[in-house]
């Protein structure tokens, strides 16, 4: 093994960690409405717990507005209960055998916050691409001490690894600039 698929080994740990901060960045609110605030959210129903995405269909109609039309009506009041306990800012509305929430604008306070949460996730996400670097130069290391690598490559191994974390470095900003002009808008 060289170090070319020590390096190779390492890059699906690190797409996951991108991914990972796409999917919870997604689960921010901005001033859109989106599918992904509600999606994964805990509801009780006949004492099992079910994520919403499988107790019902999501939609966007309006800008600001989630719709959530249940497929079965027993699941309403659990959906409403689950709704009520989360952080969107607004009360769910049952409308028939629907349910809606409308999403009040944020205020510049909650920007701040929801800011301040987006550099924080990403700085988790740093932190595991840097674990993950560690982990990498430590391997491409032993195999130079046990000599099944030469010196040489392990000088390019280690420039290898730089570029490839300053690749993932430029993907995890890109993710969190598009999240910040969302809730900047």
């Amino acid at each position: 093994m060289g170090h070319k698929e020590i390096l190779e080994k390492f890059k699906p740990e690190m797409d996951k960690a991108v991914a990972f901060l796409d999917r919870e960045l997604s689960k921010i609110r901005t001033s859109r409405a989106t599918p992904a605030l509600v999606e994964d959210i805990v509801v009780n129903c006949f004492g099992q717990n079910f994520p919403l995405k499988q107790l019902a269909s999501i939609s966007t109609p309006e800008a600001r507005q989630i719709l959530i039309q249940p497929w079965d009506k027993s699941y309403v009041e659990g959906i409403v209960s689950a709704l009520s306990k989360t952080g969107t800012g607004s009360n769910p509305i049952v409308d028939k055998d629907a349910i809606r929430i409308n999403l009040p604008p944020l205020t510049e306070d909650y920007r701040k916050d929801l800011l301040k949460l987006v550099s924080a996730k990403e700085e988790e996400t740093r932190q595991a691409v840097r674990r993950q670097r560690e982990e990498a130069w430590s391997r491409i290391q032993t195999l130079a001490r046990e000599g099944q690598i030469r010196e040489d490559d392990k000088f390019r191994g280690k420039d290898e690894l730089q570029k490839l974390i300053d690749e993932y470095s430029k993907k995890i900003d890109g993710v969190g600039e598009k999240k910040r002009k969302e809730i900047s808008e």
